[in-house]
């Protein structure tokens, strides 16, 4: 039997954790995993050097309510590398159960902070122009990193033509990363439908981040993301857009928090991650 001595021993790279190993609570029948931004990121990195493929999902209440009648939304969300507290009231359940160190894991800043530690990244969605503007402001804030490539897609499905050479294009440019902006709930479908067809170790879903970075759109003022208000920021910004999804959203999660609190309803804890 070969022996390994101290010195090869000491060369060898840390073994990264297995996904089991990120706590998690079972929120409203979703596994949410109990980290902060600083955790996610160093996972993240783990991940992507030992060749680890998977999807993360960035979660608020928003997310967490479409899985309550979406038997298959939350299949996805349960099936993912790390579903990651992306709402303050997400934090505040996992603090309640005992999960101090956890912290918000907001999808804009997991891009910044992903894109610090260098990397290969690819951008899916938003517009050419918006991305345009992306790549400049990436580029310029995060030199050590590199995009290999972007893809606007048109707002509509695509072909199954369109699909392969979007495949093709993003295998071609290999990635480390590949980060989906055409909002939720599409972005985890996206996701969870080509993971088994694109290379690349992480598929990340961020919402409206490209937009944020790009400067189209103005994020809520820190104070405000901090006190869980951000919503209402949002909301005000777009009232026509998102009062409904508001309407629904605030109130309904509200409710069956507590019922899962009380007791009233239980929901199936779904468990470990299941091996790649």
């Amino acid at each position: 039997m070969l022996q390994t001595t101290e010195s090869q021993a000491a060369a060898l790279p840390p073994s990264p954790p297995p996904p089991e190993a990120v706590p998690y609570i079972n929120l409203l029948g979703v596994r949410v995993s109990a980290l902060n931004l600083p955790l996610a990121t160093e996972r993240i990195v783990e991940a992507v050097r030992s060749g680890e493929r998977g999807y993360i999902c960035v979660a608020e209440a928003h997310g967490l309510m479409n899985c309550q009648s979406d038997p298959e939304m939350r299949a996805i969300f349960n099936d993912a590398f790390l579903v990651t507290p992306d709402g303050m009231p997400l934090v505040w359940e996992l603090h309640r159960r005992g999960h101090a160190g956890a912290g918000r894991v907001y999808g804009p800043d997991l891009m910044l902070a992903m894109f610090g530690r260098g990397l290969k990244h690819y951008l899916y969605g938003a517009t050419e122009e918006t991305l345009r503007r992306l790549e400049t402001r990436l580029t310029w804030d995060f030199p050590q990193a590199e995009i290999v490539g972007m893809h606007a897609p048109p707002f509509r499905p695509l072909t199954e033509a369109e699909e392969e050479a979007v495949v093709h294009d993003i295998n071609a440019a290999a990635p480390d990363i590949v980060w989906v902006g055409i909002g939720a709930p599409k972005q985890e479908r996206w996701m969870a439908r080509l993971r088994d067809r694109l290379e690349a170790p992480m598929l990340i879903g961020v919402g409206a981040a490209f937009d944020f970075h790009a400067g189209n759109v103005k994020q809520a003022p820190a104070r405000l993301q901090r006190a869980g208000l951000e919503w209402a920021f949002r909301l005000a910004s777009e009232p026509r857009r998102l009062w409904r999804r508001y309407l629904r959203v605030v109130p309904g999660y509200l409710a069956l928090l507590a019922l899962q609190r009380s007791g009233l309803r239980r929901f199936p804890d779904p468990g470990p991650r299941p091996a790649a």
